[in-house]
């Protein structure tokens, strides 16, 4: 009897239990249908991600994503999974974000992208964060004509979506076209919230000019290869607009010029050395020297902004020109990661511990190789190599036109004295009728007034573009063109 009475027993407490793992395991569902928000870190700044993502009726998921910092929004996810714990979004091939659902409103993860992990938490919110105040972006409704266009290459190969602002009244007038810089960015070219190029065209369009601002390949309508694609390319591609514009009657063909930021301007410079008809040039944070020289500046320009010594910024130098040095002579991928990863170890052998703990790299031996592997994936693109070996100023020594060479005098990647003084020695040597270069006080790369100056403070500034240099852009097409 006691015995039947305890298998009874037992038989229902194995009952109870199975009922409370059901019932636990139903409760227990994950569900990541809504708005996640997390920021990761790019270098030497933080750039916000957004995940919207919904639940069909058969637990399938579908999502969008935004990056407001750069002004992308509702870019279809290919895929979304959540498997127990395990959260996988696919955003296009090559880019993935993966991590774990730690409870109902955290998932840790990383963001994948070209064989670099990066750190991203993501948070369950109620909505998307605002970006901080954006005073100068422009608001409708505008004294001006604004058409949204859209236009092919001649093979049909790129497709570009762009922005045409002219005056009201009779035309034709001088035009501008803007020339965005590096890194895909969309026509206004938004940057952390700033929209830089709509404050320019607005300004200029309101002054009696008008402007023509494009999409870059694989952003908002515009389209194109970039897997291969190089400044080269892309001037190509501002020569299709550069053809758009010379069939409307509201441009002056005679007042065709650019306006390009940062590799906007080395792209500037392209055009305007095969292209006779260009009337003018303005190089904004433009460079005037080898971009292997650009580069090594900016790494130490930006090392120093964090407080690091001059000696130790010297030292990292030292490896950071032997790397640059190793792609421009070697094309091999697994040759060039052998002598990346041999050069490494021989430069860190002879670093104090104190230097590698300053330069936040591993005193022992565990990261090497992913260091070196991080070196060669970062410098061996094809856009890359392009950019290391390219001199502006052969390019510039052929221009017939005029040009205004501005930079600010705080700007970390683009060193203004330098380069200023390369653009008006180079300059010098041209048929250029006009030329003017400018650095100005107090300015960032972005032309933004800056306090800390460092590239993270893009996002904290609520202006999006100086006044000034606004001001002088403007007094001066005035001047030489109008």
């Amino acid at each position: 009897m006691q015995t039947q009475l305890n298998t009874q027993i037992m038989k229902m407490s194995i009952l109870v239990l199975l009922m409370i793992l059901s019932f636990t395991g139903i409760y227990a569902q994950k569900n990541i249908a809504g708005i996640w928000e997390g920021k990761m870190q790019v270098t030497s700044f933080s750039l916000r991600i957004v995940f919207h993502f919904e639940k069909a009726n058969d637990g399938t998921y579908s999502g969008k994503m935004d990056s407001p910092d750069q002004g992308a929004r509702g870019v279809a996810c290919e895929n979304v999974s959540l498997k127990n714990d395990s959260v996988i979004v696919t955003i296009k091939k090559g880019a993935y974000f993966k991590g774990h659902m730690l409870n109902d409103s955290l998932i840790d993860g990383n963001w994948e992208q070209g064989g670099k992990k990066i750190p991203l938490t993501l948070n369950k919110e109620s909505a998307v964060s605002k970006n901080p105040d954006r005073p100068q972006t422009p608001k409708p409704p505008f004294n001006y004509n604004s058409e949204d266009l859209e236009y092919d290459n001649a093979d049909k190969t790129v497709h570009l979506g762009a922005t045409f602002t002219y005056p009201k009244g009779n035309g034709p007038f001088p035009t501008a076209i803007l020339i965005t810089g590096s890194g895909q960015q969309d026509r206004d070219e938004t940057i952390m919230g700033h929209k830089s190029f709509f404050v320019i065209a607005d300004y200029l369009t309101k002054k009696g000019y008008a402007v023509l601002r494009v999409d870059d390949r694989g952003m908002v309508k515009s389209t194109g290869d970039l897997s291969k694609a190089t400044s080269a390319d892309f001037a190509n591609d501002v020569e299709t607009s550069l053809n758009y514009i010379k069939n409307r009657k509201e441009v002056d063909q005679k007042k065709i010029g650019l306006i390009g930021h940062s590799e906007g301007a080395l792209i500037a410079c392209i055009i305007a050395s095969r292209n006779a008809d260009i009337n003018f040039v303005i190089m904004l944070a433009g460079q005037g020297i080898k971009g292997e020289d650009i580069l090594v500046k900016q790494d130490e320009d930006v090392l120093k902004s964090y407080g690091l010594p001059s000696k130790i910024v010297a030292e990292y130098s030292i490896i950071y020109k032997k790397v640059i040095a190793d792609v421009l002579a070697e094309k091999d991928t697994a040759i060039l990661f052998q002598k990346v990863i041999n050069d490494y170890k021989e430069w860190k052998a002879g670093q104090s511990e104190s230097t590698l703990k300053a330069l936040k790299l591993s005193t022992d031996n565990s990261n090497d190789n992913k260091i070196a592997k991080d070196f060669v994936l970062g410098f061996t693109s094809p856009w890359m190599r392009y950019f290391l070996v390219t001199d502006p100023q052969p390019m510039m020594e052929k221009f017939t036109c005029k040009v205004l060479a501005l930079d600010g005098s705080k700007d970390l990647q683009v060193n203004a004295s330098i380069n200023l003084a390369a653009i008006k020695k180079t300059l010098k040597k041209s048929k250029s009728p006009v030329y003017d270069t400018k650095e100005i006080p107090g300015l960032n790369h972005l032309f933004q007034h800056c306090k800390k100056c460092t590239v993270e403070e893009y996002a904290e500034l609520e202006e999006t573009f100086a006044p000034e240099a606004l001001e002088i852009m403007g007094n001066w097409l005035d001047k030489n063109v109008k």
